[in-house]
């Protein structure tokens, strides 16, 4: 009775973490529907645009997040230990480290958007089509660099709490740039109120200012509630770090921060192989990638907390549990998988007759919604034992697992279909997402291994 006690005592605090991340990133990703629906009304073109844009700023994102998580495996276990200096440490390195790498990437997303957005136009299609196409997404990715030296800055204050534990205060900051984003879009795309109809530059500068009311609710919030998050006191005073501190961050921030930028261009590298085979294929994607969003929220919650969770257990020195407490929390990852691929299964039919675009993307979309509804449940397992992996901190495990799969067999696969066969774009997608079944088989003899179960705050 008390082992059972005790599995429903961390499954409770696994849901306790997850939840507040689900309601957030599940209201994002409906918000995230409504702007497509409503860029979708001003033409094809400018879905596309604005879509391609999106996939080079996912870079961005995923950039800051492996440089976030990657000192955030640290915060997880300074949790753990009780270690409060600890924490504001991670925190001011967050601060400097993500500052640099936005400006960075504003730099050269600036200067080379034309040319990376250029890359996913170069499949069959009218250049008329491609030409607006280009325009409009090079527009939108302007307006959209402002928000990225924010973004940088919000993802270390939330990405800190997360890592505590403490997944409502991100939740609340998110949801009322949402609102902000939401009322933005509405206002700016289509012109209402005598407000000039800007289209996808509207909804672009909508996102923007959404992004500095997160970032100010956060601080505002954090500061003012010093005696919940003590990290905060004297964080600003005075950013000496300890230098061999520094270089354990840096060590397992570069790492983590390497595996998901190559990921993320591995996946952007993936979707420019479809879009090689048709210029449909960019709308299509984009519709099923916002289904997929909103329909994942349940599994990527459930990875990112059972990271945080297997993180306190680590830094507490709980090695000996950790095993198989990690096995019961990735169980409900898949569960939550297996559900919402249902859901996604059932609405694909019908999902992309909200589109105002043309009855073949609507078809692409509805055979790619089915696809990656079948293979939801296999990427809940990859995408938990990723999080447990990481948790102790074996950052060549997890670069091994994630990025140098993606390149050495994901890529070359898409690539070789995509440019050597004459296969549709469907029959393509639904062989590269089959590759997440071989991945499953990975995940499971690297984390049945034991390799990652390690304290590295002692």
């Amino acid at each position: 009775m008390t082992g059972v006690k005790e599995d429903r005592s961390y499954i409770k605090k696994l849901l306790l973490i997850a939840i507040p991340i689900m309601v957030q990133n599940g209201i994002s990703n409906f918000v995230n529907l409504l702007d497509n629906l409503m860029i979708g009304r001003v033409g094809t073109n400018a879905l596309s645009g604005v879509a391609i844009a999106n996939q080079l700023i996912f870079v961005f994102y995923l950039v800051i997040f492996g440089a976030t998580a990657g000192v955030g495996i640290f915060t997880a276990q300074y949790k753990g230990k009780g270690d409060d200096e600890g924490i504001r440490y991670t925190f001011q390195f967050k601060i400097i480290f993500n500052t640099i790498l936005a400006a960075v990437c504003t730099l050269i997303l600036f200067i080379w958007a034309p040319d990376l957005i250029n890359l996913f136009l170069l499949g069959e299609g009218d250049p008329a089509d491609a030409a607006e196409t280009l325009q409009i997404g090079i527009d939108y990715m302007h307006v959209i660099l402002i928000s990225l030296i924010p973004i940088g800055i919000t993802q270390a204050y939330a990405g800190t709490l997360r890592d505590l534990g403490s997944t409502k205060v991100p939740m609340y900051s998110s949801m009322a740039a949402i609102a902000v984003n939401l009322v933005g879009n509405w206002l700016l795309i289509y012109g209402h109120f005598g407000l000039p109809a800007l289209g996808a530059v509207g909804a672009a500068i909508a996102t923007v200012i959404s992004r500095f009311v997160e970032l100010s609710i956060l601080i505002i919030y954090t500061g003012k509630h010093s005696a919940a998050f003590p990290f905060i006191k004297g964080a600003f005073a005075n950013f000496r770090i300890p230098g061999d501190l520094a270089r354990k961050f840096l060590f397992k921030a570069l790492p983590l921060m390497a595996n998901e930028t190559l990921w993320s261009l591995g996946m952007t590298t993936i979707n420019q192989c479809y879009s090689y085979r048709s210029l449909d294929a960019v709308a299509a994607l984009n519709i099923e990638s916002t289904i997929w969003n909103l329909m994942g929220v349940a599994f990527l919650a459930m990875g990112e907390a059972v990271g945080i969770m297997m993180g306190h257990i680590l830094g507490a020195g709980e090695l000996d549990d950790a095993m198989k407490k990690a096995y019961r929390m990735r169980r409900v990852t898949v569960v939550c998988g297996l559900v919402f691929g249902l859901v996604m299964a059932v609405i694909a039919p019908f999902f992309p007759l909200l589109y105002n675009t043309s009855d073949m993307i609507r078809h692409l979309a509805t055979n790619f919604i089915f696809i990656c509804a079948i293979m939801m449940p296999f990427c809940s397992y990859t995408h938990a034992s990723y999080f447990i992996m990481r948790s102790g901190g074996n950052a060549v495990l997890t670069v091994i697992f994630d990025s140098v799969y993606t390149w050495v067999l994901v890529v070359p696969l898409a690539y070789c279909l995509s440019r050597f066969t004459g296969m549709g774009v469907t029959w393509m997608l639904f062989i590269v997402h089959g590759m997440e079944v071989v991945k499953c088989s990975i995940a499971f003899f690297f984390v049945r291994s034991g390799i990652w179960v390690k304290n590295i705050v002692k």
